[in-house]
């Protein structure tokens, strides 16, 4: 069944509050003041301070920063299901941590935490629609499958063209582009990102 939007605005915020509690946390249990964590992981203290709050609705480059930070990745962050031998997250239920004006979203379907973070995600970009990626820590390895529609991916100087099917494997740690230049469907792909020692305090 369909979110209304109105569910999907309580699922956002109630991600957005956990993300908040979850920074919080992980600054206090070292010691840092709000200060200490902007140093650290390039943040501003006021965004740092809303996100804290649950007022902010942080960009994926601004939580993969925090995450580097406080040295627990991504996943961590946002963790949905902490158990240790199987995690499932039932469709409709994942985080999604970036929506694009033209229908996009990122959904991060499953993680898995330090030292060696993995995440899976699922992408989703309308017509004409693009998402830009700073260079992840160095040695991330990301791999792509298009599962419809046409996906331009650009890796550093490097573009290609995916059709459905098609798949990729690419250095995270260059700055990256997904492009849908289709002006009549949406792009849906699988992306994986592995990176290795994650939390090196490098922003990502």
């Amino acid at each position: 069944m369909r979110q209304s939007d109105s569910e999907a605005r309580a699922g956002a915020d109630s991600i957005t509050r956990a993300i908040g509690g979850r920074v919080r946390q992980g600054r206090s249990s070292r010691g840092w003041t709000l200060d200490q964590l902007a140093e650290r992981s390039g943040v501003s203290r006021r965004m740092l301070v809303s996100i804290e709050q649950g007022s902010a609705n942080p960009s994926i480059a601004t939580l993969l920063r925090i995450s580097d930070a406080l040295n627990i990745g991504l996943p961590a962050l946002v963790d949905m299901d902490r158990s240790s031998n199987l995690r499932v997250t039932r469709a409709g239920t994942a985080p999604v941590l970036w929506r694009g004006k033209l229908g996009g979203r990122a959904v991060l379907v499953a993680g898995a935490e330090s030292p060696d973070v993995t995440e899976l995600w699922d992408w989703t970009l309308g017509p004409g629609e693009s998402h830009s990626s700073e260079a992840h820590t160095a040695g991330t390895r990301e791999l792509l499958l298009v599962l419809d529609g046409q996906l331009e991916l650009r890796v550093g100087q490097h573009g290609e063209v995916l059709a459905k099917g098609d798949s990729a494997s690419f250095a995270g740690d260059l700055d990256h582009e997904y492009v849908n230049a289709g002006a009549a469907q949406a792009a849906r792909f699988a992306l994986t990102v592995f990176e290795p020692a994650a939390g090196g305090g490098a922003a990502r």
